[in-house]
């Protein structure tokens, strides 16, 4: 039989499109790797890390500030205990008990604060009250110096007249100093005061517990390599804190001895206090010296009638900062507590901007805390995790002709 062709039986149909189109593979979810579904997984899991360490990160500064009554004598405690640490289990390896221990402690830097708090506070309240009356001393001892400047404002004035600008008489503000040392104290004392007693129980507790809770944190982790890790960290904290502590602590010291020798030199009231208030404002870098220099100065004009002479106990201070940092301080630290300027002046600002002068003080103990902690925890690769495995970069396609 012959055998027909599609055009002799029946007109030939157009292929459908569906015949014309290559066929895509269907998506099959069980095709999909294994691994390919743990990295989304964990890619996922990071993300929702990043986005609520973010949050956090951005909230966390604000509830520090506002409950800073809870907080601040909260963290002081702790960084001062941490810096105790050393002193406690040197007692306790010669057999003195935990708690006798801790409250050594606590006693010895209840009395060496005393010491501080009684050398510096009631001569500087007598001359925060001495500074109305002194006012007078300093303009006139400022006179050679501010004639300088008299054709300058001169220049000024002629300027400020041709702009039409009308000159009004500067208004005199009277400052009212406190009539004695009691209105100070009676009128922060209640609150201070329980603060400090809550920050001594803290110290107490914690130091008195150290041991135990060092113990119990290490062998409650679920590994050995875990606990080492553990007891690592540990140990570098305290010995990062305490040894910096220390270090800075001998140095302010001495540099607020030689400092009030040479203000004893000079003939200038209470040098005891001007050393101590250099010895704790050295406490604060960078900005905590040039509080030092203005209020020396300050205190030289308000003291002497000669300008260059009133001058010279900042000067002295000056030259002895300049030794002390350049040279004493870096070869006692040496660079194991070398630190990032920058990140000393963010968490400068930064604690500064939370808590004030008392925040300022704590901002490197704080930062070399959690820089310690950071480093033995392991840091979070932001910047990996943004802009490394694909995350922003697009697929290109090549034209094909």
């Amino acid at each position: 039989m012959k055998r027909l062709r599609p055009t002799d039986s029946e007109p030939e149909t157009a292929p459908s499109a569906s015949a014309q189109a290559p066929r895509l593979p269907e998506h099959d979810p069980d095709s999909v790797e294994p691994g390919a579904i743990a990295y989304r997984r964990d890619r996922l899991l990071a993300s929702l890390n990043l986005m609520v360490g973010g949050g956090l990160v951005l909230a966390l500064p604000f509830a520090l500030r506002a409950g800073a009554e809870f907080f601040l004598p909260v963290t002081a405690a702790l960084v001062i205990a941490i810096a105790l640490v050393p002193l406690l289990e040197w007692l306790e390896r010669r057999r003195v008990p935990s708690g006798l221990a801790a409250l050594i402690c606590v006693l010895l830097f209840i009395g060496v604060a005393n010491i501080a708090v009684a050398s510096i506070v009631l001569p500087a309240a007598d001359w925060v009250r001495l500074l109305p009356e002194r006012i007078h001393r300093i303009r006139d001892t400022l006179a050679p110096l501010l004639d300088i400047y008299k054709d300058l404002e001169r220049f000024i004035d002629q300027v400020v007249r041709e702009f039409g600008t009308a000159r009004h008489a500067p208004r005199t503000v009277a400052v009212e100093p406190p009539n004695s040392l009691l209105e100070i104290v009676a009128s922060s004392a209640p609150f201070a005061a329980i603060q400090m007693f809550f920050a001594v129980l803290v110290i107490f507790f914690f130091l008195s517990g150290w041991t135990r809770m060092r113990k119990r944190t290490i062998t409650t982790r679920g590994s050995f390599e875990g606990a080492m890790t553990t007891a690592r960290a540990i140990q570098q904290m305290v010995d990062a804190t305490s040894t910096y502590l220390g270090t800075i602590t001998m140095v302010n010291v001495a540099m607020g001895a030689l400092v009030s020798l040479l203000l004893y030199l000079l003939h200038m009231p209470t040098p005891l206090m001007w050393g101590g208030i250099v010895a704790v404002l050295n406490y604060i870098p960078y900005l905590g010296p040039i509080a030092s220099a203005v209020l020396l100065a300050l205190g030289g004009l308000m003291t002497f009638t000669d300008p260059w002479y009133a001058l010279l106990p900042a000067a002295g201070f000056l030259c002895i900062h300049l030794a002390e940092a350049n040279i004493i301080t870096p070869s006692i630290v040496g660079r194991r507590l070398t630190i990032n300027p920058l990140l000393i002046l963010v968490a400068l600002s930064f604690w500064a901007w939370v808590w004030g002068t008392t925040g300022a003080l704590l901002a490197v103990p704080l930062l070399i805390i959690m820089k310690t902690v950071l480093d033995a925890a392991g840091k979070p690769d932001i910047a990996g995790f943004l802009f490394e495995e694909g995350t922003l970069t697009g697929h290109h396609y090549d034209d094909q002709a």
